[in-house]
Parts: structure tokens; C-alpha cells; sequence
């Protein structure tokens, strides 16, 4: 039973891995680089096709390709495998906890693929208008990797800060 719990959540992770992956294939197979494949809500959500050497707002992607391979590829590679450890072996967790984290190890899967294997950098392709909040009339586009990450980092911090501590190994 404890093996079953500690497992689980990596459910998650590969489900996450798997619509990433997916999506972008779809992407980068049906819509031309630099193009607006479609518009909903008028311009609000836009589907397109960029692609990111960077990490999040595109730090770092003027960098030398050594120092972008080891800053986004390796070092993450190393992060999500102790971080997959982690939830596999920690006492401390709670299950919650568990499935949080293993929504931000598939995300970051997702985008250290795209690394690894698309020479042209990450594929994104979510694009939401901002009205100029800080400055920005976009949001800079993302993909369901960066959505999973951030969504499930905020769900981990808030649930750090607000919920009493469970023991629920």
C-alpha cells in the first residue's frame, strides 16, 4: 500500500509528459514558425508557433550553446532526479505534497526533452494578452511544461504557507 501511495503521483508526471509532448508535436507539425495558427476570445488566446533557448522570458538565450546546455539541461536533469527521489523517499511528505511535485517533475521533463532533442530550442505556443500589466501587452508564450510548473509551484508554496502539516505517507 505505501509503495502503491508513493507511486501514484508519478501518474501525473507521465500524464503531464505525455499531453507536453503531444501538443507540441501538434504544433510544430500543423502550424509554420512564427505564425498565428488561431485567435480565441479576439486576440485574448493565441495559438502559435515559437520556439525558446532560453529558460522562462527567454533568460539566458543569448548565451554561448555550452553554457545554455550545462545552465538549462544538465543542471535540470540533475534538479528532477533528485527530485524524483525525493518523492519517491521522503517521509515528510504528504501525498498532496506528492502529486504537487510530481506536476513540476513532468513539466520540467517536458521542456528538458525539447532541449535535448529540437535544435531550434523549446516549442511554445500559448500566447495571452496581458493589457499591459508590468508593461507587457503578451504574456511571453509558454506551453503546458511551463503551466504545469508554475501552476503546480504556487499550489506547492500556498499549500507550504496556508495548511496545517500532514502526515500522510
Amino acid at each position: 500500500m505505501i509503495e502503491r501511495k508513493r507511486l501514484s503521483p508519478f501518474m501525473l508526471t507521465a500524464g503531464i509528459l505525455a499531453v507536453d509532448q503531444a501538443t507540441k508535436a501538434l504544433v510544430v507539425r500543423n502550424i509554420p514558425y512564427n505564425s498565428i495558427a488561431v485567435s480565441f476570445f479576439g486576440d485574448f488566446l493565441r495559438i502559435i508557433h515559437e520556439r525558446n533557448k532560453g529558460a522562462a522570458f527567454s533568460i539566458g538565450h543569448g548565451f554561448p550553446d555550452a553554457v545554455r546546455f550545462i545552465i538549462f539541461s544538465i543542471i535540470p536533469i540533475i534538479v528532477i532526479g533528485w527530485l524524483i527521489y525525493y518523492i519517491y523517499t521522503a517521509k515528510e511528505l504528504s501525498q498532496r505534497d506528492r502529486w504537487i511535485l510530481a506536476g513540476i517533475a513532468g513539466g520540467g521533463m517536458g521542456n528538458i526533452i525539447d532541449r535535448l532533442f529540437r535544435a531550434d530550442g523549446v516549442v511554445d505556443f500559448i500566447d495571452v494578452k496581458f493589457y499591459g500589466i508590468f508593461g507587457m501587452e503578451r504574456w511571453p508564450t509558454f506551453n503546458i511544461a511551463d503551466a504545469s510548473v508554475v501552476v503546480c509551484g504556487i499550489l506547492f508554496v500556498l499549500c507550504m504557507v496556508f495548511s496545517p502539516k500532514e502526515k500522510n505517507q
